[in-house]
């Protein structure tokens, strides 16, 4: 059995941002777990899309404090060598007349009044930056130009290498079995290659959240929910100068983005396909799924209505009754602190997320409050739900 400082189960996007603050904050002894491989998980499946645009102003304060890091990621890390692979286009949204036009208005005003950067965009503007795309039906135009997308699997393994460099250990194909608890405390960690101690554990598990309910019988309030995603070739250039964009007119709330050349991925922005049990496997996916996309794609970018599907995949959300994440510790197991149920948005909160969540790890004021991420906000009805309904934009 060996000792360690704090244990961090999961070596996804978050764990490994985890594991960097809680050496970079002077934790000598941190062991990570990861049943697989570092972002090899439900990281290696986002979009990467990077925005601060949320109707739930908590989530603007960490993506906010996110992007500071992403823009800055080799200097915040000490490393050189270290890339975001980012991409700074800008994140576009519109919304017509209807029931997503005051919130939208809402949104880009809480960004504003927080000192973020959003402009107001007239038709021609959003033409000018976009010119593929149609905004006739637009009433409301948002533009942030601090923006754009990255590579959230180039994300984790930085953090994780800068972590080592600190001196954190990381074991990979080790499968956490069981969280040994003792008179209401947190001890350790049984794991498929034996027992590891520590008086702290902070779990960052994803889908695999569950298992926190089932060894402490503490309900998670999380589900696994799978997500398609679409590379559509086209006969003219999505290229990395336009912008993300963001349809609130289409009725899945279509994000789409350069995918490089003449592609552009694209995904709905809603509730997808409810899975019994965490499962991370590719999904099949469905000639008439990708024929509802397909047309909404082509009613928004006219010319893509000839694209073809370049590749597909799918992803796994860990998804709250929110549609937001669960931080902090859970009541009556001292000396666990948990990161899940992110819905879609963890890759773009990551740097902000690791870094408060060890700090709870270790006693220390957390630069953004966790109050309102506590699992409890389920019991009291306390819900952080986002204006534009049920889905991954909040």
């Amino acid at each position: 059995m060996e000792n360690y400082d704090a244990i961090v189960i999961g070596a996804g996007v978050i764990g490994s941002s985890v594991a960097y603050h809680l050496a970079r904050q002077g934790c000598r002894r941190v062991l990570v777990l990861d049943r697989n491989q570092v972002g090899a998980g439900t990281t290696s499946q986002s979009s990467g899309i990077l925005r601060t645009h949320y109707s739930v102003v908590q989530n603007v304060e960490l993506a906010k404090a996110s992007w500071q890091v992403f823009k800055n990621f080799a200097g915040y890390l000490g490393d050189d060598e270290a890339s975001a692979g980012l991409v700074k286009c800008g994140y576009l949204i519109a919304a017509p007349n209807g029931d997503k036009l005051e919130p939208l208005r809402s949104a880009l005003a809480n960004q504003a009044a927080m000192g973020i950067e959003v402009r107001l965009l007239g038709r021609d503007e959003a033409r000018s930056l976009l010119p593929i795309a149609r905004f006739d039906d637009a009433a409301l135009i948002g533009y942030e130009p601090e923006a754009g997308f990255a590579d959230a699997y180039l994300v984790a393994t930085a953090f994780a290498r800068a972590a080592r460099r600190l001196g954190v250990t990381i074991r990979e194909d080790v499968e956490a079995q069981q969280l040994l608890v003792e008179a209401g405390r947190v001890v350790g960690v049984e794991t498929s290659k034996g027992r590891f101690l520590s008086d702290t554990v902070i779990s960052t598990q994803n889908i695999w959240a569950r298992d926190i309910e089932r060894w402490t019988g503490i309900a998670s309030h999380v589900s696994a929910e799978r997500h398609s995603v679409f590379a559509l070739e086209g006969p003219e250039a999505y290229t990395f100068q336009m912008p993300v964009y963001k349809d609130l007119g289409s009725p899945g709330m279509l994000y789409c983005r350069s995918y490089g050349g003449k592609q552009m991925l694209v995904s709905e922005g809603i509730v997808g396909e409810k899975l019994p049990s965490a499962d991370n496997e590719q999904g099949d996916i469905s000639m008439d799924y990708m024929i509802e996309v397909g047309e909404q794609v082509a009613n928004r970018f006219p010319s893509f209505e000839t694209a073809g599907v370049a590749s597909s995949w799918t992803g796994v959300y860990d998804v709250t009754p929110d549609w937001n994440p669960v931080l902090g510790r859970l009541p009556d197991i001292s000396g666990l602190v948990v990161g899940y149920g992110f819905s879609g948005h963890g890759f773009k909160l990551s740097p902000a997320v690791g870094k408060i969540l060890a700090q709870e790890a270790l006693g220390i004021t957390t630069d953004i409050e966790l109050a309102p991420y506590a699992l409890e906000r389920f019991r009291a009805g306390h819900l952080l739900t986002g204006k534009y309904g049920s889905g991954a934009v909040s």
